[in-house]
């Protein structure tokens, strides 16, 4: 396992039903940081953003990060911060030195380095892992979860064209 090179990271999403490419993605987190703040998407954000299934509500995913995260024996090192908005405290907060983010939302990561340079901050390391692929190749992903195609671990529980697999 490599060293920690950053005081504190970032990590942020609304970790619906905890999957497996959530875990790699924090797991990576706890690798890199010391101490790791992690951005849970507020209810009110969750709302707002015109998902298309449910979500669970903010205390019910917190729950599954906090167990996750004592299984990882690593809570000492986590703070679960709720995000109001897009970018929670990491175009502001001059002690951040990383944030860990997936290949799809690395992106973000650099919009989040344009802001804090505007502001006078210094740019955040990217750690970005790629993203957890499902036994069909496709990412894991809460809605395909949440729609029944995949579980947390990326089995496929539909064949491709719908219908059910059989036991």
């Amino acid at each position: 396992m490599e060293r920690r090179r950053y005081a504190t990271v970032a990590v942020g999403g609304t970790f619906d039903v905890l999957h497996k490419g959530h875990r790699a993605l924090l797991r990576k987190a706890l690798e890199v940081g010391e101490k790791v703040l992690v951005g849970l998407t507020s209810d009110e954000m969750v709302r707002s953003s015109g998902k298309k299934h449910e979500v669970d509500p903010y205390e019910v995913r917190e729950k599954a990060l906090i167990e996750f995260f004592r299984e990882e024996r690593a809570l000492n090192r986590v703070e679960i911060i709720p995000l109001y908005d897009k970018w929670g405290i990491t175009t502001t907060s001059p002690d951040l030195e990383a944030l860990v983010v997936s290949s799809e939302t690395e992106p973000v990561g650099r919009v989040i380095n344009r802001i804090r340079e505007s502001r006078g901050l210094k740019p955040l390391a990217i750690v970005t892992i790629d993203r957890v692929l499902a036994e069909d190749g496709e990412p894991i992903s809460s809605t395909r979860i949440r729609l029944g195609e995949i579980n947390r671990e990326g089995k496929l529980l539909k064949p491709k064209g719908g219908g059910t697999t059989p036991h």
